[in-house]
């Protein structure tokens, strides 16, 4: 296994995520425990001591799994990674009682990382606000010796993360994003990676094969990789690809069957560093998987846009939506002014008659307009939870 130096911890290059744990066959989407036991057990027989949860992670049961399946092995033999979901949309927030909550349901005294979660354009407010003091009560508890390493995840764009590092100090000690191979350009990742490495914080990826995308390639461009190194997995390309990155400390990959953390364990088993002329292929094959609508984000749009969108914005998000719909896109979107989001275009075709590419502006926003419609809304998910989470709460009430 290969390993890392983060915040003074001897951390296994490769990550255990605990958000696309195996389920039952049974559709209910129940954890499969004894899978899950097997996959925690090999991984630590193979060297992998990072571990890492969250609070909605297959609806609040991941980090319940996740800490029986570690009880089971000696405290200081894993690193246990959990975060403080302050993205969700609530009426209010109280740090100390998810906190708790999250010691209590992974059954441990304290978190070795413990994350900011999501901390984004539609969030930062929120982790910012002095009303909840988040940042204070988690450095008390750091303070504590309740959580050993404070540190934040984030989907947002490189201008906000340096803002947020800003307002943090040096409290943040390691970042987790969004980076790989096709994200590099797609999100550009590169400007967050860049940011990260000026300012001395080390990394840790996720997505790192975008949630599969990047495992299973279309044939042509497996058969291309294939050719140089026969026998490697689509995956192990985009592990190795993240490896010759030295700011980055852990990649995870959540982890859904003993077949595929068998194959990360073997990549990550010996350096197999990527040839210059291996990245350009992989670069080039990112290119062909975007399907992009050509945007430049020259803006001449926006000048006479009467609804006075952001359409490179939006045409940004709608690319990335193309590649891969996600929850996040649906959580960026919603808090959006509805006024300024794709549905408000009125077609009126002004920006299409200044577009120096020109694209199709109007079709683009009603077809992303219609595309969101089939993502889960996150509003309503972040509902939902409060309501079960306020249920709880009555619940433990009632029992004292």
């Amino acid at each position: 296994m290969l390993y890392n130096y983060m915040a003074g911890e001897k951390v296994s290059r490769l990550g255990f995520g605990a958000m696309r744990l195996p389920v039952l066959p049974d559709g209910s989407k129940t954890i499969d425990e004894a899978k899950v036991f097997e996959m925690v057990d090999y991984a630590l027989a193979h060297g992998v001591n990072y571990f890492d949860t969250a609070f909605p992670y297959h609806d609040g049961k991941s980090e319940i799994v996740m800490g029986k399946a570690l009880a089971r092995h000696p405290r200081d033999s894993w690193f246990l990674a959990d975060k403080y979901p302050g993205h969700q949309i609530a009426k209010s927030y109280d740090p100390a009682e998810i906190f708790e909550e999250q010691l209590e349901k992974c059954g441990v005294d304290y978190f070795d990382f413990y994350l900011l979660h999501n901390v984004s354009e539609n969030s930062v407010a929120t982790y910012e606000d002095p009303k909840w003091g988040m940042l204070d009560y988690f450095l008390e508890q750091k303070r504590l010796g309740r959580i050993r390493h404070l540190g934040f995840s984030t989907h947002g764009f490189a201008d906000m993360i340096e803002g947020f590092l800003d307002y943090a100090g040096d409290s943040m000690e390691f970042c987790q994003i969004q980076l790989n191979y096709l994200d590099w350009t797609l999100q550009n990742a590169k400007a967050k990676y860049e940011l990260l490495k000026k300012r001395g914080i080390p990394i840790i990826t996720m997505e790192s094969v975008r949630g599969g995308k990047l495992a299973n390639l279309p044939e042509k461009d497996h058969a291309r990789l294939d050719a140089l190194r026969p026998g490697e997995s689509d995956a192990s390309w985009g592990y190795r690809w993240l490896q010759g990155f030295p700011e980055v400390s852990v990649i995870l990959s959540g982890v859904s069957s003993p077949e595929q953390l068998e194959d990360n364990i073997r990549t990550f088993a010996e350096e197999k560093p990527i040839t210059e002329a291996e990245n350009a292929l992989l670069l080039e094959i990112a290119e062909g998987l975007k399907d992009s609508v050509p945007c430049t984000a020259c803006r001449y749009c926006c000048e006479g846009c009467p609804m006075g969108l952001d359409i490179p914005l939006l045409i940004s998000k709608y690319n990335d939506f193309k590649v891969a719909p996600s929850i996040n896109i649906s959580m960026f979107m919603e808090n959006l002014p509805e006024d300024k989001t794709p549905s408000a275009c009125v077609a009126c075709g002004a920006c299409t008659h200044i577009c120096p590419q020109n694209i199709p502006i109007p079709d683009v926003m009603k077809s992303f307009a219609e595309g969101l419609k089939s993502v889960p809304s996150w509003k309503e998910l972040s509902r939902q939870r409060e309501l079960a989470a306020e249920e709880n709460r009555r619940r433990k009430l009632e029992g004292k």
